[in-house]
């Protein structure tokens, strides 16, 4: 039925009549419509609606035109697929057919046109494209779009194209949109770029589009794509555009907000692209990797080709200055403490290619003076990025030689200014810049050296003006000191700035500090070359390296002046160690002198002229000089030659120590002997391949690694050659002739390893005695102990050894490093350590029977003879008791030599020689009670040669009846078993402290440093204090009376006293450690220790805790947790009433708990500051939201409780923040403290005298002072400015004390931050947020600043009484501040303050 009806209602020409055109239903609707224009404007709304809507536009007009015309199909206009697309129809014709069809439609022409033409742009775009191209078009894309473009001109040249219309149909398919199109119809002036970016309606979103598309388009450039000429114009003309439109001046204040969306656009997208590559090069981008190719395709275009002249100079600069801008401030993650530390990393050499071109690119358009005076405001303006500002620094003075004298001058303008107003910013900048210039080389910069020694080795420099700048100055270095590398310690020790005699302590202050830090680094400021390069940036050489390279600097000065060079002479006077050490070492090499003198030699004779050789060194050169001429057999003489050896170094070595070893069978032949191991040291020398230099030159100092000693194979191979032919030697010696008997082959032997080759040797030893002394034979245990006797021998002539932990840090002879080798920690070590000993000292008593004490005692280690008393008493019950004149022995060396060699009999044999207990008697030689410990200490149980009960047994028979009862000066403690017992904790604590005690248990929280062995100690203290506690009985001896405090609290105060000063992070670490050991020991001893009682006649005397309370109140913790253990002590002992002390403390436990019950209303026990800490540590129990509300109970408490109760609340706001996983959150903290503060000021109580506490003030200084710690104390003002939003304006004007106390409060709080003191406070990384900007030092003290340049101009003029005396020495902390104060302070008196304005 619907199908009839159709042709019907269309049309009245029967029934067979056709379906009627929309313009025809259009048509027949305008005739049955009334014009009306309104009606008519709304209907050509609709359709221009429903143009931009339709999805197909080819459907669309196909159903406008009709079937029945043939003649132009503008359908086909669009399929740029068509062969007959455009080809029949010219522009005219097609533009006379859109108006047609506009008018059939009622739509405006051009929208109809632009909408025509935006989609046959994208359907040219959505064709296939080259997927190495994707931003490109393909050669027949191209030619498509060119015709359509000659469409698009006419119809925009004859007002048919609607740029707007065309611009917002584009944006539909941006994400199908090729940016070679856009380009092109900004070209061909169809739309310029400007106008499509101002139609997008996202900004963020085309900048990001427009980025995406630019990287594309580098790669593409960079990969030379076929288009390349196509592709750069393209970036050419997107780059010009941008920079045109984002830098140029806004000159027309009358300009539309539209416009302004380029400028933002523009700036987007070069942003977007320099951040880019900003990011790439700090992670590392590989070379020839997609991203390189763009960043270098895209810093190509900071060019003047690339910009063009259609830009202007001043927008180019513009846009040249904000990349400089933006490549010195992006990601400014480094602080200044990391740019001193990391700067040589940075130098021009170092820093990537492409950012060191971009560099180079910008000094072409900006001028030296503008590059330096940009990086001068950036630097005062922003935070920078110190690793791009101090590149493109290195950058500046190798590319820009103009800039190099701007930066002298501006870097001298912020030592004026540092100077002038103690500007640390402007000081660190300052030397930041010179000292990386200085690394570009003196073609560059003047060395940093000579900058220095410029600016501050004269009276002229800025530092000499005044004491404060001095102060500054040392300050300043002083805080460089732990980020500084060697270098530039040295040059600051060496050319120290000019200081007036009377402020010479500040420079030494400075020195000392400097050397410590350099021996920290292992560097030797007295082995410093003449000519070392101190501004090099390169390792610092050893120190005959770089006297051989001194000697022949000063040769070839010498060579071109004829005079002795003037660094020469002063080396002589003012580095004297160096000089004599190395430099004439190295100088007087022994050589084969020329007939014809030569430089060298002109050279020595002109010093020895000017007495700068010493006769004997000038003799010894000679007399070398004149043996190494001489003719080889002579030096030969005696000695076969063994013509089968390999000819190989190590071949020809070990060749030569069999022939010595073929000698020992008459070790007298001092001359055959002396001529074999000079042929060894050359066979030696060519082992190790070592030069004549190498050999002579002396070695200052041994670096040694005990922990992991290493040595190359070759030098690994020849030392062991060395060590087996001494043991077998040795040996073969004794089987002949004992060995006072054998010549002095052996000290021959040893003084072949004690040049070059020592350190190696030394290295070896480490190895076998130290790692696998267990393990050696009897044979290498006596040749190794007879060549520690000999290497002590030598000690005169052998460099210190260096071994750092857990040795001394300070270098030690080579005698007492074997002390350091041999270990006492297990049964094995045990057992090799004594067979080592008996071996050395058995050996040097026989080698040297008829030496005094004293020679004998410069062979053997102290060390070695102290551990020999150790073990034999240790070991050997029976070495225990007393030696009778019986007992004493002869020593003989035959039985250790023997392959049965018995270790027992000959440790016995030894102990009882006479000769060896004579040395014994030595200071030097004696076993001390420290010493015992020491030794003790090391030894673990679980694997000690000794069982439980041996081990108890000898431990208390060495206190009680070898050390107790013996003298003092032998090393004992004078029967006083009070100076037994603090010899005995000093020592556990330092060898806790010590590294020796690290490492050794994996349960370290159950055991004393981590090593079971402190716990039989820990008995014997035990066993010592219980003893002691019964002398205090008045029948035992006297001196140890109950008024006296218990011995430990003295030990434990004079240590916290002798502690490293400071709140750094490694002395807050080492008291830490220190304090949790107090604690371990107290609880491990009798309970009377902390309660100080003891019992006559059964009945208890009061017990005495003030030292108790003292040490835990001031140092360790609080008593909720020690009154449960001190009850429990005291029940335990007797069934008395607690003592006084403890009765308080359950007193003062009990109130708070009541006073935090619903209806009671208790009565606060005496003494008030103990009931206010029992209720304060109650209130940290009571929730938040509740806080409030238990303490309006107060009002109604004594005044002096509730200024206890608020300095608590003080210490517990503080400890919140030291220690950030208490239970008390700093948030809660604040709310107590403020709530306390909120019942003060209502009650109109004091309470400012809790900021000004002194011991002098007996009522609240000298109790306060002692309960607090004195960190704590130090950082009440971080406390008073955290409470600054609960100050009252009344008691700010009330309070004539209140002005004072903040300004002192505020300069303390100054000086605390520039001391690095409350970063101990400042709130970690993540918990800012959470703490709601509490407990940030910067922003407290901006605010306190604010606060009190407010309140100064209102407050009376008698409260500035005091002014004068708080800013002296104080005043630079705050010029301004100052300045207020002193201002008010001669204002004229005050008339009406009531109508200032409020404060709060």
């Amino acid at each position: 039925m619907s199908d009839s009806r159709v042709p019907n209602s269309s049309s009245g020409q029967g029934s067979g009549g056709r379906r009627r055109s929309w313009a025809e239903l259009l048509a027949g609707r305008v005739k049955r419509q009334k014009y009306n224009p309104e009606r008519a404007q709304k209907l050509k709304e609709s359709a221009v609606h429903l143009l931009r809507s339709r999805q197909d536009l080819s459907a669309l007009l196909l159903e406008v035109e009709g079937v029945q015309c043939k003649k132009l199909c503008l359908s086909n206009l669009i399929d740029c697929g068509s062969s007959e697309a455009h080809a029949n129809h010219s522009s005219s014709f097609i533009g006379s057919a859109l108006q047609d069809q506009a008018s059939r439609l009622g739509v405006p022409v051009g929208i109809l046109s632009a909408t025509m033409v935006a989609s046959g742009v994208g359907q040219i775009c959505v064709a296939p494209v080259d997927p190495s191209h994707p931003v490109l078009l393909t050669v027949e894309q191209r030619k498509k779009l060119s015709s359509l473009l000659e469409i698009a001109q006419y119809l925009l040249a004859h007002n048919m194209f609607s740029r707007l219309s065309f611009c917002q149909e584009l944006w539909k398919i941006q994400n199908s949109l090729l940016l070679e199109a856009v380009w092109h119809l900004h070209v061909q002036s169809i739309v310029s770029l400007q106008e499509l970016l101002e139609s997008h309606p996202d900004m963020r979103a085309v900048g990001a589009w427009l980025f995406r598309n630019l990287c594309c388009l580098c790669e593409q450039i960079e990969a030379s794509c076929q288009h390349d000429d196509v592709a750069r114009a393209m970036l050419s003309d997107f780059v010009q555009m941008f920079v045109l439109r984002g830098f140029q001046k806004n000159s027309d204040l009358r300009r539309t907000v539209e416009p302004e969306k380029v400028s933002q656009v523009a700036v987007d997208v070069l942003q977007r692209m320099l951040i880019f590559a900003l990011e790439a090069l700090a992670a590392g981008v590989q070379e020839e990797s997609s991203t390189h190719k763009t960043l270098r395709c895209w810093f190509s275009v900071f060019s003047g080709h690339t910009l063009g002249s259609v830009i202007s100079t001043d927008s180019q600069k513009r846009f040249f200055g904000q990349t400089l801008t933006q490549i010195l401030t992006h990601s400014p993650v480094l602080k200044a403490s990391d740019a001193v530390r990391m700067q040589r990393e940075w130098s021009f050499a170092r820093t990537h290619p492409l950012l060191t071109a971009l560099y180079r690119r910008l000094f072409v358009m900006l001028s030296a003076e503008e590059l330096v005076g940009h990086l001068q405001q950036v630097l005062e303006t922003q935070e920078v990025n110190w690793q791009r500002v101090l590149s493109f620094v290195s950058a500046l003075v190798v590319c820009v030689p103009e800039a190099q004298q701007l930066l002298k001058d501006w870097v001298a303008h912020l030592m004026a200014q540092a100077f002038e107003s103690c500007q640390m910013d402007n000081m660190v900048t300052a030397f930041l810049v010179v000292r990386q210039a200085a690394l570009e080389g003196p073609s560059a910069f003047q060395s940093y050296a000579d900058w220095f020694k410029a600016s501050f080795g004269s009276a002229r420099g800025s530092h000499g003006c005044s004491k404060k700048a001095l102060v500054f100055l040392f300050k300043f270095l002083s805080d460089l000191v732990p980020f500084e590398s060697p270098r530039y310690l040295q040059v600051h020790i060496l050319h120290p700035p000019l200081v007036p005699s009377r402020y010479r302590s500040l420079l030494t202050d400075y020195i000392s500090l400097a050397k410590t830090r350099l021996a920290d680094l292992k560097v030797s400021i007295e082995n410093m070359g003449l000519y070392e390069d101190l501004s090099s940036a390169g390792d610092i050489a050893e120190p005959h390296s770089q006297a051989l390279q001194d000697v022949e600097k000063a040769i070839m000065v010498f060579e071109h002046t004829g005079k002795i060079p003037v660094t020469v002479m002063e080396a002589s006077i003012f580095r004297r160690p160096y000089y004599m050490s190395h430099f004439l070492p190295a100088l007087l090499t022994p050589r084969v002198l020329p007939k014809v003198p030569d430089s060298r030699v002109a050279f020595i004779e002109s010093l020895k002229s000017a007495d700068k050789i010493p006769l004997s060194l000038y003799s010894a050169y000679c007399q070398a000089c004149t043996a190494a001429g001489a003719k080889p057999e002579d030096a030969t003489l005696g000695v076969r030659a063994d013509p089968s050896c390999a000819e190989e170094p190590l071949g020809q070595l070990t060749a030569a120590l069999e022939e010595l070893r073929a000698s020992m069978t008459n070790p007298s032949q001092h001359d055959v002997i002396s001529a074999q191991v000079a042929v060894i040291s050359e066979r030696l020398r060519d082992a190790l391949g070592h030069s004549e230099d190498d050999i002579s030159v002396e070695i200052a100092k041994i670096q040694l690694s005990i922990d992991a000693p290493r040595l190359e194979p070759r030098e690994h191979t020849a030392v062991d050659l060395l060590l087996t032919s001494f043991c077998q030697n040795l040996m073969t010696a004794s089987s002949v002739a004992p060995p006072e008997r054998q010549g002095p082959w052996a000290t021959l032997f040893v003084r072949t390893m004690c040049g070059r080759v020592l350190p190696a040797v030394l290295t070896r030893l480490c190895q076998l005695l130290c790692h696998q002394g267990p393990s050696l034979s009897a044979p290498h245990i006596l040749g190794l102990g007879a060549l520690a006797v000999h290497l002590g021998e030598s000690r005169s002539v052998l460099p210190e050894v260096d071994v750092g932990p857990p040795a001394a840090t300070v270098g030690l002879p080579v005698p007492e490093l074997f002390k350091s080798l041999l270990t006492c920690r297990t049964r094995d070590s045990l057992l090799f350590c004594l067979k080592f000993c008996v071996a050395a000292i058995s050996y040097s008593l026989c080698k040297f029977p008829s030496q005094s004490l004293g020679i004998l005692c410069s062979c053997l280690s102290s060390g070695l003879i102290k551990k020999f008393q150790f073990l034999v008493l240790r070991l050997f019950p029976e070495a225990r008791q007393p030696l009778s004149q019986e007992d004493t022995a002869s020593l003989s060396w035959r039985p250790l030599y023997l392959p049965s060699a018995d270790w027992h009999r000959a440790a016995l044999s030894l102990w009882t020689h006479r000769t060896f207990q004579e040395l014994l008697k030595g200071e030097d030689a004696q076993l001390t009670y420290q010493d015992w410990l020491h030794l003790e200490l090391e030894i673990g149980p679980e694997a000690d040669v000794l069982s439980d009960t041996e081990r108890q047994d000898f431990q208390q028979w060495a206190i009680h009846e070898r050390f107790l009862p013996e003298p003092s000066a032998s090393g004992g403690c004078d029967g006083d078993l009070e100076a037994a017992c603090t010899i005995l904790v000093n020592t556990l604590l330092d060898f806790h402290q010590s590294s020796r005690s690290y490492g050794r248990s994996e349960n370290s929280d159950l055991f004393f440093g981590g090593h079971r062995g402190n716990e039989c100690i820990i008995s014997r203290l035990q066993e010592m204090a219980a003893d002691l506690e019964l002398q205090q009985d008045p029948s035992a001896s006297p001196g140890h009376s109950p008024s006296k405090g218990h011995f430990l609290y003295g030990i434990f105060h004079r240590r916290l006293q002798g502690l490293i000063s400071g709140w750094g992070v490694a002395a807050s670490l080492q008291r830490q450690r220190e304090l949790l050991m107090y604690k371990r020991i107290l609880l491990r001893l009798p309970s009377s220790v902390l309660c100080g009682s003891s019992f006559q006649a059964q009945q208890p005397i009061t017990a005495r805790c003030e030292q108790f309370f003292h040490l835990v109140n001031s140092e360790m913790l609080w008593w909720p947790s020690l009154e449960p253990v001190l009850l429990c002590q005291w029940r335990r002992r007797c069934q008395s009433p607690l003592p006084r002390e403890l009765q308080r403390l359950q007193e003062g436990r009990q109130f708070a708990s009541d006073f935090l019950s619903p209806d009671a209303t208790p009565q606060a026990p005496n003494p008030a500051w103990l009931s206010a800490a029992a209720l304060y540590f109650a209130i940290q129990q009571v929730g938040e939201e509740n806080v409030r509300t238990q303490l309006k109970k107060l009002d109604c408490e004594r005044e002096e409780l509730l200024v206890f109760l608020f300095f608590f609340s003080l210490m517990g706001l503080l400890s919140s923040h030291l220690t950030p996983n208490s239970t008390l959150g700093p948030l809660k903290a604040l709310e107590v403290c403020a709530a306390v503060l909120e019942c003060l000021e209502k009650r109109k109580i004091p309470w400012l005298a809790l900021f000004q506490l002194a011991e002098s003030d007996t009522r609240l200084g000298c109790l306060l002072l002692r309960v607090a710690p004195d960190q704590h104390t130090r950082l009440l003002p971080f406390a008073f400015y955290s409470l600054l939003s609960n100050f009252h304006e009344d008691a700010a004007m009330r309070e004539e004390a209140f002005l004072c106390v903040a300004v002192d409060m505020y300069l303390k709080l100054v000086q605390l931050f520039v001391a690095g003191d409350t970063s101990t406070v400042s709130p970690p990384a993540g918990r800012s947020l959470e703490l709601k900007g509490q407990g940030d030092p910067v922003d407290l003290i901006t605010k306190a600043r604010l606060f009190l340049l407010q309140l100064i101009p209102r407050c009376p003029k008698k409260n500035f009484s005091h002014v004068t005396k708080l800013l002296a020495d104080r005043a630079d902390c705050d010029p301004e501040v100052s300045t207020a104060l002193r201002s008010r302070q001669q204002a004229a008196p005050d008339t009406d303050l009531c109508q200032e304005p409020r404060l709060f």
